[in-house]
């Protein structure tokens, strides 16, 4: 390993194509990653933004903007299981957005309690955004809908299914996906909706319990009793279905995995020729160390662990490129999520992809037969 990096080294301008392909490919690989994982973390805002420990909607809910109204009595089902604090009601339903200046949006409304003790109350509302919204027909929304949502127009008044509407104040964090989502609460919430949300039903029942494990237990034993009439979720389980179903129920996931899928052929494709065409540069050498006694094996884990190399240069340059970019990208408003897992798949997946290309370039070395290179 030692040797193969010291030729690497000496060879640099030769193998340099080679590790900026490695380094391209790793940095395509996890940026689109981790915008996959960035985007589709809006989709579960409304979850990651509360405090409850259970989410309890309909039957077999996909992602948390397509829950279906239950009754309300369900509350004292939740209520009465041993290790729940507290239990409250939440109204979310798509709703139409007319603007002041006149034209529609679509958007989601979403109705929460505003208590001091609340667990729907979403997490970037200060207290006194919490009074306003008891208000009559008051809505909060992230300011970058203010503008989508013609809000910034100081003529004429905004109006949510054909009722007049007060914006109150605005948040950061809560962009969404498609519908801009709009804060208010559970009271407000019902009179915009008017008939499509039929009387004594909610969206979701929201709960606190003891502990975390404990809500876990409770989901399992209200799914065993009630499985047939209600969906019961832990909230990182509900977030974790929502990212899921908009991620593969949806072309953006298959668009975005394809291109990271195609950074990778790309700098395969690259590395392997640079690879081949520098060990058939080396051929002489090569054959001078084949008519010395080396064995031929010996020469192809020199190759292999150049290979390794550089990978984990291309890696190790990749990394800082990625950094740099993901900051690019949050002043534009975009998040890249580069976890560690992303980090850790990348790293593994570039230099498999290394080794790999570096097998391909093994062909040059089956072809060097020292009594004919040394003529």
């Amino acid at each position: 390993m030692s040797y193969a990096l010291q030729t690497l080294w000496h060879e640099r301008q030769r193998y340099a194509s080679g590790v900026l392909a490695v380094t391209f490919s790793a940095v395509l690989i996890a940026l689109q990653c981790g915008l996959l994982l960035g985007l589709f973390k809006i989709t579960s805002i409304p979850v990651d933004n509360t405090t409850a420990d259970l989410w309890v909607g309909s039957q077999e809910v996909p992602s948390v903007d397509l829950g279906k109204p239950i009754p309300e009595s369900y509350l004292s089902r939740v209520a009465g299981m041993s290790g729940v604090d507290h239990v409250e009601l939440y109204v979310a339903h798509f709703a139409n957005f007319t603007k002041p200046a006149g034209g529609t949006e679509l958007c989601y409304l979403l109705g929460s309690s505003l208590n001091d003790d609340a667990v729907g109350t979403p997490v970037v509302l200060t207290r006194e955004q919490c009074d306003s919204l008891t208000m009559p027909n008051a809505i909060i929304v992230d300011e970058s809908d203010v503008k989508r949502l013609g809000l910034d127009n100081p003529e004429g008044k905004a109006k949510i299914n054909g009722k007049d509407v007060t914006l109150v104040g605005t948040v950061r964090g809560l962009k969404s996906l498609a519908a801009p989502w709009v804060l208010c609460s559970t009271h407000t919430a019902r009179h915009l909706l008017g008939f499509l949300m039929p009387a004594d039903h909610v969206t979701y029942l929201l709960a606190r319990c003891t502990s975390p494990a404990r809500a876990k237990e409770v989901a399992a034993e209200l799914h065993s009793q009630y499985g047939t009439e209600m969906g019961v979720y832990t909230s990182e389980e509900f977030s974790l279905r929502s990212r899921k179903y908009w991620l593969f129920r949806t072309k953006a996931g298959i668009a975005i995995g394809y291109a990271a899928l195609l950074g990778l052929v790309v700098g395969a494709v690259i590395t392997a020729q640079t690879l081949y065409s520098a060990t058939a540069a080396n051929a002489k050498e090569f054959a001078i160390l084949l008519a010395l006694g080396v064995p031929r094996w010996r020469i192809s884990l020199m190759v292999l662990g150049q290979s390794f190399w550089v990978g984990v240069i291309g890696i190790l340059l990749a990394y800082p490129a990625c950094l740099g970019l993901k900051y690019g990208a949050k002043q534009v408003g975009a998040d890249v999520d580069l976890r560690w897992e992303v980090l850790l798949g990348t790293t593994v997946l570039t230099i498999v992809m290394a080794i790999v290309s570096g097998v391909f370039a093994l062909r040059s070395v089956r072809q060097i037969e020292p009594m004919t290179l040394l003529r």
